[in-house]
């Protein structure tokens, strides 16, 4: 008996102990959407889209580099360019699952590493959108270098930059810059990745208060066993309350407990990066190391990787752009039944994809680094939309080129293998395209549904809200009647226009059909989310194509700098309502029933085979 109640006793330990886990983890929830729904909700571009609005000065004018930074930028990308033709070597890299230090230390000294710091840290001060300039000539090359510098600087330093204490930035940002220190962002552990808010890692504070003593393990960290500063998240206790919160912390590699289990994880792309398992250990923490304020761990996580989608997009379009160059060349190159493949349609077919997918890529990551250089706010929805729509992109040009190669790409004297295995990771990187693409949908919806339930709420006191009740339906009336406009400035493009604007309009309708028809349920419909944000995807993405097309005809149609020519804009524009068209129209025809019932019946079976 005794044994019994024993064993009665833990299995209701483990029960609360789960409950408790459950309940910690939803104020977690809680606390990043505050987070993600607080604050003024400026209506910028994607979010405006959701509403049946184009808000035009987000996008148009095609935003370009300020004139009085060119001359440098020009300057950086010759000297960076000269470097790397004489320094780097993506395939050994690849290889030798190293990037060697005397290219980090090139790098460094051409001020890769501080390109937005600011000069009086050692930084060059140049834009987002000059960075990306930087950020797409490495990507072109090679992947694991690009990833190292964005963890390096997008990452690492961008979350000292936003949220350090002036003696932080004095004391950590100069070693940083100049690449005398690396740095590596901690976030992910094995209950923690693109579900951020499920961290484990704990860090109490000690008796007298002067520091946190940290506990836990993190894994698939980039540069984590290489880098002298670490951003870490932790879980602190909030005060004067039962419950938790993130908290981001300065972590240096010779505090005592800090341990790398495992200095670089052997993996199936991006080798060259140094990808470690870490663990802390009583790992003590002096409180001044904590960055931003205490228990908003999270806000740090979730700004720095808006910086870094950006850069992500610059790398893409980079490596982008040579899996067309080289997709071109060995279509001029090489000949089957006595004619280049070239003058086959269906290799023609492929090269236009490419060109319209790798046009696309650029017009949107130029438009959204120029948010971040204007300084509007609240430009997460663009920066998401950014990095599901570009590594995909990329995972397309990536496997067109590989099929244009045909067998020779399959083998390793050719960079495309190595390229194909380097771009899979981006789909999982920083947010998984699938989390991503529910969070698109989700906070865009967010301002419709709000509107629709205030309206719901004044027609049931209509003494006392009639007004308000009013002017929200006509509000809501006039988005579902009346396409916006988008203001092309040259004639040729006003037809296309015309149907962006017909698009964002029927958009809006279906978006505000899935809310009506689905409610609160909405949160759980990720098939409907899923067609929602692929159609909000497009709209922008079509959107930055013809601002950039719009400024390339109004310069005298000269060439594009790239050598993509303006009619891969209109290709992937005529794709691109097409796609928005088919999002739109499944969201009554579909299969989503019977896509439900075979994946049950397959979980369900669990292990067995069909």
């Amino acid at each position: 008996m005794t044994r019994i109640n024993a064993a009665g006793d833990e299995g209701k330990r483990v029960s609360e102990t789960k409950i408790q886990t459950e309940v910690e983890r939803q104020k977690q929830m809680r606390a990043a959407e505050e987070l993600l729904f607080a604050g003024s909700q400026k209506l910028g571009l994607a979010k405006g889209l959701f509403l049946g609005r184009f808000v035009s000065d987000w996008v148009m004018p095609y935003p370009t580099v300020r004139p009085e930074e060119q001359a440098e930028l020009n300057d950086s990308l010759a000297r960076l360019r000269a470097f790397l033709d004489r320094n780097l070597d993506p395939g050994a890299i690849d290889q030798q699952a190293d990037i060697p230090r005397e290219v980090i230390d090139g790098l460094a000294r051409l001020g890769v590493f501080g390109m937005t710091a600011p000069r009086d840290v050692g930084g060059r001060g140049l834009s987002q959108m000059a960075y990306c300039r930087v950020m797409e000539e490495i990507g072109s090359r090679c992947a694991s270098t690009s990833i190292f510098v964005n963890v390096q600087h997008s990452i690492g330093m961008r979350a000292l930059l936003l949220f350090g204490t002036p003696e932080q930035k004095r004391r950590w940002l100069p070693p940083l810059v100049n690449g005398e220190k690396l740095a590596a962002f901690a976030l992910t552990e094995a209950e923690a990745g693109s579900d951020a808010a499920n961290v484990q890692t704990v860090a109490r504070p000690s008796a007298d208060g002067s520091h946190f003593i940290l506990n836990g393990e993190k894994r698939y960290i980039t540069s984590g066993a290489i880098a002298q500063v670490l951003t870490v998240m932790a879980r602190t206790p909030v005060p004067g309350r039962s419950e938790t919160a993130i908290t981001a912390f300065l972590v240096t590699p010779d505090m005592p407990g800090f341990a790398v289990l495992e200095p670089r994880m052997e993996k199936l792309g991006i080798r060259g990066t140094a990808t470690a398992r870490l663990a802390f250990r009583d790992t003590p923490v002096p409180k001044d190391n904590i960055l931003g304020a205490p228990g908003k761990g999270l806000k740090v996580a979730l700004t720095v990787l808006d910086f870094g989608r950006v850069t992500f997009g610059a790398s893409c379009t980079g490596a982008a752009k040579t899996c067309l160059r080289l997709a071109v060349q060995h279509a001029n190159t090489r000949r089957q039944f006595g004619r280049a493949l070239g003058e086959f349609e269906l290799i023609k077919k492929k090269i236009a994809r490419m060109a319209a997918g790798a046009y696309a890529m650029e017009a949107m990551t130029n438009v959204t680094a120029s948010l971040i250089d204007r300084g509007l706010e609240d430009y997460l929805l663009e920066t998401a939309m950014l990095k599901v729509f570009s590594t995909e992109a990329l995972w397309m040009l990536v496997n067109e080129a590989f099929q244009v190669h045909g067998g020779a790409a399959y083998f390793t004297d050719r960079p495309l293998e190595r390229m194909l295995r380097d771009a899979r990771i981006n789909q999982i990187g920083e947010g998984a395209n699938e989390v991503l693409t529910s969070f698109i949908a989700l906070v865009g919806m967010r301002a419709p549904g709000e509107q629709l339930r205030e309206i719901l709420e004044a027609l049931q006191n209509p003494w006392g809200e009639w007004r308000k009740a009013w002017l929200l339906g006509l509000d809501r009336v006039g988005a579902a009647v009346r396409a916006p406009e988008v203001p092309v400035r040259s004639p040729q493009l006003q037809s296309y226009a015309g149907r962006l604007g017909e698009m964002i309009r029927r958009f809006n309708v279906e978006v505000d059909r899935a809310l009506i028809r689905h409610r609160e349920e909405i949160l759980e419909r990720q098939y409907v989310q899923e067609r929602i944000a692929r159609a909000a995807m497009e709209l922008f993405a079509c959107a930055c194509v013809l601002s950039r097309w719009d400024a390339g005809l109004q310069a005298g149609d000269a060439p594009a700098p790239t050598g993509l020519p303006h009619n891969a804009a209109e290709l992937f524009v005529r794709g691109s309502f097409r796609r928005a068209r088919r999002s739109l129209a499944e969201m009554h025809e579909n299969d989503d029933a019977l896509t439900a019932a075979v994946a049950d019946s397959m979980l369900r079976q669990g292990d067995a085979t069909p």
